[in-house]
């Protein structure tokens, strides 16, 4: 798959310059825990559980975050919201948790996992029909998903992405255009259900699938491949939580990493990677 390749120089020119950031200051504990010794090496470390979806996006905004706190070193764990979970369920150490919906949040703040008071929405998302380079399947419409034969690719009911696209699948079966048969005749060409959105991309690339529902940002990330719009009026507006994790070692640092991601800058990245910014 081919991806866009962004340079340091470029991100801190992009993030520092166009968006007018100067940078965003390390938190007090963190500049507390600095050797003595300036000479001395020190590298503050920033572990994120982050939704699939967010992939090349926190890629960039991880590069360009260290850019502007030279010692900071961001590690990123991505995975389907429910599977970094159930991670985190299993006492898995992390400082943030980025989820692709709020019953992934919402259940570990049941559970005091989380700081309540971190908990935000800093972005959102919405879905597109995928098909493989050259259309072999010859889709040309919504309508066509539900032809006989059709390989149909969708991230698992228990992911988010797949509880959006069926909730699209029935939100069009309530329209005379398309019937109320509609859903039921698409989700019988489903011949997988992936763990992450990324795993359906990866389907729909190597031929393995006529067609695949996913993120507007997973499209984005694979250019590739076709795309068929969803309207409006069927799509679904998904909305990504983030906070700090009750276990986090450094809330301070886990902090300022959120404070940038909701600034101009962030949110500039994100809009690049195809997410509607904050």
């Amino acid at each position: 798959m081919t991806r866009p390749i962004t340079s340091l120089a470029f991100v801190l020119s992009f993030t520092l310059s166009a968006c007018g950031l100067t940078g965003v200051g390390l938190p007090s504990e963190s500049i507390s825990s600095m050797p003595e010794n300036p000479g001395a090496a020190q590298t503050l470390e920033l572990t994120v559980f982050a939704a699939a979806s967010l992939t090349e996006a926190f890629e960039e905004i991880g590069i360009a975050f260290e850019v502007a706190n030279p010692g900071v070193k961001v590690n990123f764990n991505f995975a389907g919201s429910q599977i970094l979970r159930t991670q985190l369920e299993q006492g898995a150490a992390a400082d943030i948790y980025a989820s692709a919906d709020h019953k992934n949040m919402d259940a570990l703040i049941e559970e005091n996992l989380v700081v309540s008071n971190s908990y935000q929405d800093f972005s959102t998302n919405q879905l597109v029909v995928i098909l493989p380079s050259g259309n072999p399947a010859k889709l040309g419409s919504l309508k066509d998903l539900a032809n006989p034969g059709i390989k149909l690719v969708l991230a698992d009911e228990s992911v988010p992405a797949g509880k959006y696209a069926r909730q699209i699948l029935s939100n069009m079966s309530q329209n005379p255009e398309y019937g109320k048969y509609f859903e039921a005749d698409v989700l019988a060409n489903v011949v997988s259900n992936e763990t992450d959105v990324r795993q359906v991309v990866t389907k729909v690339e190597l031929g393995e699938a006529d067609a695949g529902i996913v993120y507007v940002s997973a499209a984005v990330a694979a250019p590739e491949l076709i795309t068929i719009p969803i309207p409006v009026q069927f799509n679904v507006i998904a909305k990504y939580p983030i906070a700090i994790l009750a276990n986090s070692p450094s809330p301070g640092l886990a902090e300022t990493f959120i404070a940038y991601l909701v600034s101009p800058a962030g949110q500039a990245i994100l809009d690049k990677w195809g997410f509607i910014p904050k």
